[in-house]
């Protein structure tokens, strides 16, 4: 049996994963035992013994790290974060909140691999960012382009890799860090994430609401669905990383498309009429942060090790209404 944690389990990305392991499994076939963690309740389903497990807790405690790595699960999902926005907004809880968890984490598990003499070694899977990555850009970034991030949020997912990268190489867990795609379309309400009206401008439309285009319609931008996200995080539990060759951040495959394009795919899904709910209000703060995102990418050796995504926008906005839209 094998036992999964699921830090950040109640976020959106976090329920995506459950629901994909409980209907899908894992790519092995093993058998497994889920538990999701995070610093919000579920809805009523703590300590009651059903599965999944849910833990109610603060990682930004180092004692909450250690009482959680002393449960030596063999996966584990690190998923908890504060996303870009807020990030970029608070100095003080980004670091706090995105960085020192994770280093506190790593140490626990380290101190549980010394104590097994070194025969507890468990599979990591962080979920970074292509937040990593500056301008100057090329046309397509490849896997070979240099991280250079220009927000705080990609400064804290990077130096999370380079945390994940050397405890790898230690011997201590064996980690892999998913740079994903912006996701999109995202169920729910908006967030506090920079990139949160890219999602908005489908989401509100196909429910009938007002949403707020903040930028120009030429932006250009990488994207992939929940669905794709949960897949990914998925495929990464059963990757043999020797493949890897000691690169452990790898670039995911998405969709390069602009605001221009995304929007003309709603009309061909659901019409005119949902597109004039799009109202634009440039942000002069959004516009500054998007403007220093990367646009496209070659993403050769994820696509090569198995991973893969949505080819147009179209698929996208279908994977929202087949997921998680009321019927039109």
């Amino acid at each position: 049996m094998k036992r999964i944690l699921v830090l950040g389990g109640r976020g959106m990305v976090g329920k995506k994963l459950t629901k994909h392991l409980e209907m899908v499994g894992l790519a092995d076939g093993d058998a497994f035992e889920l538990t999701l963690h995070d610093i919000s309740p579920s809805q009523g389903n703590e300590n009651k013994g059903d599965p999944p497990r849910h833990l109610v807790g603060n990682l930004a405690m180092a004692a909450e790290g250690s009482a959680l790595a002393a449960e030596r699960y063999d996966l584990i999902y690190f998923l908890a974060s504060i996303v870009s926005g807020e990030a970029e907004n608070d100095f003080d809880k980004g670091w706090q909140t995105n960085l020192w968890p994770m280093w506190s984490f790593l140490e626990a598990l380290r101190a549980q691999h010394r104590a097994s003499g070194g025969t507890y070694v468990p599979r990591v899977i962080f979920t970074s960012s292509i937040a990593v990555f500056g301008g100057p850009y090329p046309d397509k970034i490849s896997d070979e382009f240099i991280q250079s991030p220009q927000t705080s949020y990609g400064a804290q997912k990077l130096a999370c890799e380079i945390m994940i990268q050397d405890f790898s190489r230690k011997g201590f867990i064996d980690g892999i860090s998913l740079r994903l795609p912006t996701i999109c379309v995202r169920p729910g309400k908006p967030n506090l994430a920079a990139s949160s009206f890219f999602s908005g401008i489908i989401r509100e439309p196909l429910n009938g609401i007002k949403a707020i285009l903040p930028v120009a319609d030429t932006v250009r931008h990488w994207h992939a669905s929940p669905r794709s996200a949960a897949s990914f995080l998925a495929h990464a539990a059963g990757l043999d990383t020797s493949r890897l060759d000691g690169r452990r951040a790898l670039n995911l495959p998405g969709l390069s498309c602009t605001v221009a394009q995304q929007i003309e795919a709603l009309r061909e899904v659901a019409g005119n009429d949902v597109v004039a709910l799009i109202k634009l209000q440039p942000d002069p703060e959004i516009i500054r942060i998007v403007a220093g995102w990367p646009e496209d990418f070659a993403p050769e050796r994820a696509i090569e090790l198995g991973f893969a995504a949505e080819e147009t926008f179209n698929e996208i906005i279908n994977v929202y209404l087949e997921d998680d839209s009321p019927s039109l």
